[in-house]
């Protein structure tokens, strides 16, 4: 094994105290906590361009009791500015690019103690926490916060109702100016949305880990008790190195059943089942679908904000925010003995739950909208190993089963086009493939046909079936992730026009109810998709690390 040394052994070295004079730093101050503060600001992203104030709170923090902050920056994309274009196939990447960077940071120049991550978004959030897995350094969250909901002729609105707007114009049932008077008030400030989409779910999750101090994920970013949470993030990062407390000592199995069992009470985005895995293989902890599913069966959900609705009611991360947030829903978990205790940044983790202070947003675990989680698992023939599905988006009046008949797209755009344009019956089955990570590739979102089905009023009497991905802003019937992805030569590739898929959430099934002589027969006249990319570029490399065939 690679020998690691101990920072006050790299601090001692003449070239690395040279440099740190360089900056100012004396020798009183090369022997204390040295904090690496990884921020996420950037000018880009809504959700990152307030981040270098809440960086320079928690260094008064850190300073405070005793460390020495020095801050360096990593990347972040925008998914609302990347999402509907080729730029969409660079998020996912950017994960990597992110864990990465920040691991060659950390270990080539020694000189960290611990690290204090500022994060946001939905692909910066999980790389910074699977760099915090991997590098094993006493480390702590602050989350970027959730933005305040927009507000459109007395309605409260978020991104999704932009989206929407979208496929409204191209039906004619909006004018121009009133699409753009939405899009304009759909996110009105600073923060990860206001919606429990990727980001916020991710926040959510992260608290739920263990990772941030109580509180921290619904705390908004424009209000002040997210300054006070950062400062005091950085008085406690130097707690924990003083203590060694470092991150796989929380980043355990308990710790990812907890955070899952947060999930499905919620209904987060299903983009939880591709990241936090990954994370928890960072940290040295196996977590399978099969476990995931078991979780949800056994969480209710007790939680509904938008994308999805409570009754009649949208609910957003302001309201549960002050219902009591994450600790509340936990509160609610531990009551059944759903989630354990363990070790977080502050103590221990039942140190931090409270009782809800509103029963209409967080309800009791008693009197939940379902008895299993929000998320579940489905596999068949459809997806032999698995594909996701958010059933706190689905409405309780879908048939289950729900058998539809298959039309077929191979890319985001196509099919898009055609909901914007064409009538669809009842009881289609829009199938969305080469999408996934290898044939995408990049896995991409597919926000814009899931949003022009809910802006239409059909996402009750239409799904949608693909090897990519969805946004947290999606609801309705629709199911991501389906592995094996189409350009590995998995089921989906062999969907034709007028097919008959069968969808049951109750059972957990996907299925493709075509004869298995027919579909051998197509596999003998597949011919994959292969589409282009830029020759030596980011994506040409995505796609040879997770390509099968």
């Amino acid at each position: 094994m690679e020998k690691v040394e101990k920072t006050e052994e790299v601090k001692k070295l003449p070239a690395v105290k040279a440099c740190l004079y360089a900056l100012g730093y004396d020798k009183e101050e090369i022997k204390k906590p040295v904090i690496a503060v990884v921020n996420a600001f950037n000018e880009i992203v809504p959700g990152h361009a307030h981040l270098d104030k809440l960086a320079s709170y928690a260094k008064r923090g850190i300073l405070e009791a005793g460390g020495v902050p020095i801050e360096f920056n990593v990347i972040g994309v925008c998914d609302g500015i990347a999402m509907g274009h080729s730029g969409m196939k660079y998020s996912l990447p950017s994960r990597e690019i992110i864990a990465d960077s920040i691991e060659d940071m950390i270990r080539a120049h020694g000189i960290f103690d611990g690290i204090l991550f500022i994060a946001a978004c939905d692909k910066n959030v999980p790389g910074e926490l699977m760099a915090c897995a991997r590098l094993n350094l006493p480390s702590i969250f602050v989350t970027a916060g959730p933005m305040e909901p927009g507000e459109y002729r007395g309605k409260l609105i978020d991104i999704k109702e932009a989206f929407s707007a979208r496929a409204l114009l191209a039906k004619g049932e909006i004018s121009e100016a009133e699409y753009e008077e939405i899009v304009a008030c759909s996110c009105p400030g600073y923060g990860s949305c206001a919606g429990l989409f990727t980001a916020n779910t991710m926040a959510c999750l992260t608290e739920a880990l263990g990772l941030t101090l109580p509180g921290c994920a619904t705390a908004h970013a424009t209000h002040a008790k997210k300054l006070r949470i950062a400062i005091e993030s950085g008085r406690k990062i130097v707690e924990l190195v003083r203590k060694n407390i470092r991150a796989r000592e929380i980043l355990n199995k308990t710790a990812f059943k907890n955070a899952f069992a947060a999930d499905m009470a919620i209904g987060g985005s299903t983009n939880t089942v591709l990241h936090l895995p990954e994370i928890a293989r960072e940290a040295d902890v196996d977590i399978s679908l099969d476990e995931i599913d078991e979780i949800s069966r056994k969480t209710p959900n007790i939680v509904k904000l938008s994308p999805s609705k409570a009754g009649d009611r949208v609910y957003f991360m302001k309201d549960f925010d002050s219902a009591g947030g994450v600790q509340a829903v936990l509160y609610e978990l531990f009551k059944r003995g759903i989630v354990e205790d363990n070790l977080t940044v502050y103590g221990t983790l039942r140190q931090g739950i409270r009782e809800a202070f509103n029963r209409e947003v967080i309800r009791s675990i008693d009197n939940p909208y379902s008895e299993s989680g929000g998320i579940a698992i489905l596999k068949g023939t459809l997806a032999p190993e698995g594909s996701v599905i958010k059933t706190s988006g689905v409405s309780k009046g879908v048939e289950d089963p729900f058998i539809g008949e298959a039309r077929v797209f191979n890319s985001e755009e196509e099919a898009t086009e055609f909901i914007k344009k064409e009538k669809i019956e009842p009881k289609t089955v829009i199938v969305i493939r080469y999408e996934g990570k290898a044939g995408g590739p990049g896995m991409r979102e597919m926000l814009y046909p899931t949003s022009a089905l809910t802006g239409l009023g059909i996402d009750e009497e239409v799904a949608l079936v693909t090897d990519g991905r969805f946004s947290g802003a999606t609801k309705g019937i629709c199911i991501g992730h389906v592995e094996p992805e189409a350009y590995s030569g998995g089921a989906i590739a062999f969907v034709e026009d007028g097919d008959k898929i069968k969808i049951s959430i109750k059972e957990r099934k996907l299925d493709l109810l075509v004869d298995e002589k027919e579909i051998e027969k197509r596999k003998k006249n597949w011919v994959r998709i292969e589409k282009p990319i830029p020759k030596n570029s980011l994506l040409e490399r995505f796609r040879e690390m997770h390509s099968r065939a």
